[in-house]
């Protein structure tokens, strides 16, 4: 009997000592992501679109998600926003997670999100600026879109510098296309980051740089609003969700 109260004994040590090793590391899990979302603020409540300015026969809140949707019945004949109206950024880290469907045979969806662009067209809701975008196809998500502008500014993998007078110069790549592209799940929740900081902008979707741009054209943007995007065209949905942002200050010139 002896043999066995010690044997329990040494299991019940072992229980503890593993509970307690669990705790510690559900802690530090719990306080990397509590110091990773350090200094963020939500700009979506999850439960309707207080803080948003966009058409609501096409934007609206479905199982507390941003979704924007065009049908066969519903169509919107031009490219469309829902936009941000709390304020507008300038430096700054944005995070949040997105899913885009098509709806169609083509397997057509392009949607984006907006940045440092300014309202162009108040009775569509219509605007011009950076555009981190992203589709349900192989070959944009993650591309730098000038909406109304200079186009396509950087493809995925491109490291790209614009000179004061809009001179374009592919420098260099950070990383592979194809590999980019793999990562990135369809019809299913990816992440996406857009960090602006002076004349540099970088975008990640789930967790791989996608493009790093450096605009020191007199034409690049400073500060704008935010908005996402709906494209016109074939029946989509585009959903967002865990939106957040955080204020950052200016990079150093090298």
């Amino acid at each position: 009997m002896l043999q066995t109260g010690n044997t329990m004994m040494q299991r019940w040590q072992t229980r503890i000592l593993l509970g307690a090793a669990g705790a510690l590391l559900l802690l530090a899990g719990t306080r990397a992501t509590a110091e990773g979302e350090a200094g963020f603020r939500p700009l979506f409540n999850g439960i309707n679109l207080a803080g948003w300015w966009g058409k609501p026969e096409f934007w609206s809140v479905k199982d507390g998600v941003i979704t924007g949707r065009t049908t066969p019945e519903q169509p919107t004949p031009r490219n469309t926003f829902l936009i941000w109206t709390n304020g507008t950024v300038r430096d700054f880290e944005l995070r949040l997670a997105y899913r885009i469907t098509a709806n169609n045979p083509q397997g057509f969806a392009n949607s984006g999100i907006q940045y440092r662009s300014k309202v162009v067209d108040r009775t569509h809701l219509v605007v011009a600026g950076y555009q981190a975008d992203l589709e349900a196809g192989p070959n944009y998500s993650g591309i730098l879109y000038e909406e109304r502008g200079r186009g396509i500014m950087a493809l995925r993998g491109q490291r790209v510098t614009f000179s004061p007078d809009n001179q374009k110069t592919i420098v260099g790549t950070v990383g592979d296309a194809a590999a980019m592209q793999a990562a990135i799940k369809t019809n299913d929740w990816n992440d996406y980051t857009i960090i602006a900081q002076g004349p540099h902008l970088r975008h990640f979707i789930n967790g791989h740089l996608t493009v790093d741009v450096t605009d020191e054209s007199t034409r690049g943007a400073q500060s704008g609003v935010i908005a996402l995007q709906l494209h016109a065209g074939e029946p989509m949905t585009v959903e967002f969700k865990n939106i957040r942002l955080k204020p950052l200050r200016k990079a150093a010139a090298p």
